[in-house]
């Protein structure tokens, strides 16, 4: 019986996410043991091998590569003894060790308990759950486990056609993060049939291993592909499982079979009739009376009309669907109880319906699809202002900002006495747009219309929304009264994930950073209770965790923004998630890798219609100039914030890189060109600043002062304001330098001691390295070495040691930071070595605490 052949996609696979198992067999044969690389068909085993042998080819090692293919048992046999004795060693690379005769792994084992000085280093693959008796004790294995989800999304972007939006939401789920499969699935990424399929060549493979199993038993099989619940039914006979199991097809975890890999599901599935599918979905339907959600889904794919019993179960099971499995299957769920529905009102309902569950997932072609088939013209009118609301903010997602704005501000018009709370939705939404295109006729358009919308309270409805709305357009202008009404609002919004996250969000804009931060915390952890935290909700708080120093959360979220933008195929959103990354960075001093994302991120947007992107990309590429210490380059991308007229080029964005610009003149000598444009923002803002935004501008007055007495007033009115860490310790290193080199020496050390002490808790390499030179200057002895040792680190690295150093469990870490167990072990791992320790309770003692 063959199988299919895992070199067919080796070219393919390039052995995305096996960086950390590569390393290690690379260090094992280092130290002269024999390696075994475990894993399912199609995980990497034989591209890794491929790598392996490779690199010691290229350092002059003689290589002898074997395989286990039963036509080569016997050669394999008398090579191995041809070995032994040979003078010089080889590194022997053996695939599918266990489909070798006995004898052939007997000379094997032999190999591998030759004295150290003649011993051949070995590393051999087997299957995932062969029996290699003779390598079961004394030699490290090496499991390839599935693809995390960012790798398995790295795999999918390098294929020729890659699936984007819903399609590539179903391979990523039934691929299961096998890399065979992932490339597999993609190619038919598009098909509308319940499972993918893969190409006909490997189908036809797959099912010759069905070829003698009883009949039964591939009726069981049916069923498990149609649905994993189906080993624990009593309408299949157990007996029927054991043939599979025995073949290798299967297994079982609890009541739930597992097919030993997921093409193999997709092939038992596609491979049988299209009525002997049909009676497996009515077999299940009938059967799992205690999941009504998968009975529901069964019997809707059994039907063969619209059938409104089936329509009604399957939208009340879209709730539980959401908790568990989240928003695309509940969209899924939705939109078949629509395709379901006989009457052409409740159809519309339920795709618009699904169509809200799209929009959390950021897919507005499949948004568009389902409202071009919910045809509302006959619908509700709640349902028809809905979809009005659905498809302005699609054409948001798709960054058709006039589009949306036309669309909406109509809408407005036409609901703004009847349905006060819909049409500040549709100005909320407007609002968004508005922000991220600084666009001030967009901002004039919204405010105009915010003017006509009137109505009564409801409990915080009305207010929250008119909240958002000016806090978007005019967080400066508007800052006064919503600092007054923002106590009231977070009081109303206890207990709502939604509207907690919405006046978090409101608070960062107007610089109430510490209460945004509480209000997020609560908010996404009670979001999180019942449906996974959209992608949108990731980067409203994605900011304040920034900017109040919590970069390692930060990171996380995104890292996990990224992840979701590349399934979305939003270039705004992925620019977004990309400058989120490159910010911390290039404030961890990873100068290159921040450069790098900041240029991938510029590329996806026009800087004139996004602005508040496009001032961001230059924040970061001047930040990370900053850190590689050329402040000429840092210059030129802070000053491009603002017009050559010295206009901001975001209205809100833009005044917060005034004092990093300041700092940047103040290295190469041009103060005097920063003075003119504070002059301007100075009159612009009148007394609107918030003290966050006063305390910036102190700063930037004070290195662009050329009086002293000017200076040193400025910097103490800047000091008032701490609550910010990363920007105070700026400011106390800056002052601190300031006052060394008028030889203030015993005033300069607090300031520089209390920088130094930030710097090192945020991981912010350069500006430690800096801070801590500034302090040998004024005597202060040199610091321990920890920071400079965890600048080593990848950022995601020192995430992880930190939070090891707290005591975290690496589930708990992996929880936090939206990583696999796996991941988190690989990065210890590794990082162990550089920062000199070989326990986690070394952390402890290492690191010091937040």
């Amino acid at each position: 019986m063959s199988r299919p052949s895992e070199q067919d996609a080796v070219d393919a696979l390039s052995l995305v996410g096996r960086d950390h198992e590569i390393a290690r067999v690379s260090a094992l044969l280092a130290e002269n043991q024999a390696v075994v690389v475990s894993g399912d068909w199609g995980s990497g085993k034989t591209a890794l091998l491929d790598v392996v042998a490779r690199d010691a080819r290229r350092l002059g090692r003689s290589v002898v590569r074997l395989s286990g293919r039963r036509n080569a048992a016997g050669p394999v046999s008398t090579v191995l003894r041809q070995l032994v004795p040979a003078p010089k060693v080889p590194l022997v690379v053996v695939d599918d060790a266990d489909r070798l005769d006995s004898a052939s792994r007997q000379a094997l084992a032999s190999l591998s308990r030759q004295p150290a000085e003649s011993r051949a280093e070995l590393v051999l693959s087997v299957d995932v759950d062969a029996s290699v008796p003779e390598f079961e004790q004394g030699h490290p294995v090496i499991e390839l486990e599935p693809l995390d989800l960012p790798s398995a999304h790295l795999l999918l972007d390098r294929q020729p056609h890659p699936p984007t939006g819903r399609a590539r939401l179903r391979v990523l789920d039934q691929a299961a993060g096998n890399p065979l499969a992932l490339i597999e699935l993609a190619r038919n990424a598009e098909d509308d049939r319940h499972l993918l399929s893969p190409s006909r060549r490997l189908e036809r493979a797959l099912i010759s291993r069905l070829a003698g199993l009883p009949a039964g038993t591939r009726a069981a099989l049916l069923l498990a592909a149609t649905d994993p619940v189906a080993g624990g039914l009593h309408e299949v006979d157990p007996g029927a499982w054991a043939p599979a199991e025995r073949a290798g097809l299967v297994r079982f975890i609890g009541q739930q079979v597992h097919f030993r890999h997921p093409l193999l599901r997709a092939a038992v599935y596609h491979n049988a009739p299209l009525e002997q599918r049909r009676e497996a979905h009515l077999t299940l339907a009938r059967a799992l009376t205690a999941r009504p959600d998968r009975q529901a889904w069964h019997a809707a794919e059994a039907a063969r009309r619209p059938d409104e019993g089936v329509a009604v179960r399957l939208a009340s099971a879209a709730d539980r669907v959401l908790r568990d499995e989240g928003y695309a299957a509940a969209a899924t769920i939705r939109e078949r109880a629509g395709e379901l529905s006989p009457a052409a009102e409740d159809r519309a309902m339920r795709l618009v319906e699904a169509a809200c569950h799209t929009i959390w997932l950021r897919q507005p072609q499949w948004t568009h699809d389902l409202l071009r088939q919910a045809d509302v013209s006959g619908a509700d009118p709640v349902t028809r202002a809905r979809a009005v609301l659905l498809a302005g903010r699609a054409l948001a997602l798709n960054h058709r900002y006039a589009a949306a704005l036309s669309v909406l501000s109509e809408a407005v018009e036409q609901v703004a006495d009847s349905d006060p709370v819909l049409a500040l939705d549709m100005l909320g939404t407007g609002a968004v747009v508005a922000y991220h295109s600084g666009s001030p006729a967009a901002r004039d358009g919204v405010r105009r219309l915010l003017g006509r919308v009137t109505g009564i309270s409801d409990n915080g409805g009305i207010e929250l929304r008119r909240a958002w709305t000016s806090a978007l357009i005019d967080p400066i202008g508007d800052r006064a009264t919503l600092i007054h009404e923002l106590p009231r609002l977070a009081e109303r919004a206890a207990g709502d994930p939604q509207r907690l996250i919405a006046v978090g969000t409101v608070a960062w804009l107007l610089d109430e950073t510490p209460r945004a931060l509480d209000l997020f915390d609560d908010g996404l952890s009670r979001w999180r209770a019942h449906a996974p935290i959209p992608h949108s909700l990731v980067c409203a708080a994605w900011s304040a965790y920034f900017e109040m120093g919590q970069w390692d959360t930060a990171h996380a979220m995104a890292e996990h923004a990224s992840a979701e933008t590349a399934i979305a195929d939003l270039p705004e959103a992925a620019a977004s998630a990309l400058l989120m990354r490159a910010s911390v960075l290039a404030l961890r001093g990873q100068a290159t890798s921040a450069i790098e994302l900041a240029t991938d991120a510029s590329a996806l947007i026009d800087p004139m219609a996004q602005t508040m992107l496009g001032v961001r990309t230059q924040w970061v590429l001047g930040a990370a100039a900053v850190a590689d210490g050329d402040h000429d380059a840092a210059f030129h991308h802070f000053r491009s914030a603002f017009t050559a007229e010295g206009e901001p080029v975001h209205f809100h964005a833009s005044y917060a890189v005034l004092a990093d610009l300041a700092a940047a003149a103040a290295r190469i000598g041009r103060s005097g060109d920063v003075a003119p444009l504070l002059d301007m923002a100075t009159r612009a803002l009148g007394g609107n600043a918030s003290p966050r935004l006063a305390s910036l501008l102190h700063r930037a007055a004070a290195l662009s002062a050329a009086e002293e007495v000017e200076a040193e007033r400025h910097f103490r009115a800047a000091l008032e304001v701490e609550r910010w860490p990363f920007e105070h310790a700026q400011l106390q290193l800056d002052y601190g330098e300031w006052l060394r080199r008028r030889r203030r020496i015993v005033e300069a050390r607090p300031l520089l001691l209390a920088a130094v002490a930030t710097f090192r808790r945020l991981g912010a390499g350069p500006w430690t390295r800096r801070a801590e030179a500034e302090l040998r200057a004024a005597g202060v002895g040199a610091p321990d070495t920890t920071a400079t040792s965890l600048s080593e680190l990848t950022t995601q690295q020192q995430q992880i040691v930190r939070l090891a150093s707290r005591g975290m469990t690496n589930r708990e870490i992996g929880e936090q930071l939206f990583l696999s167990r796996r991941t988190v072990e690989s990065h210890l791992y590794r990082s162990f070595p550089k920062l000199g320790v070989t326990s986690r309770a070394q952390l402890r003692d290492l690191l010091p605490s937040d």
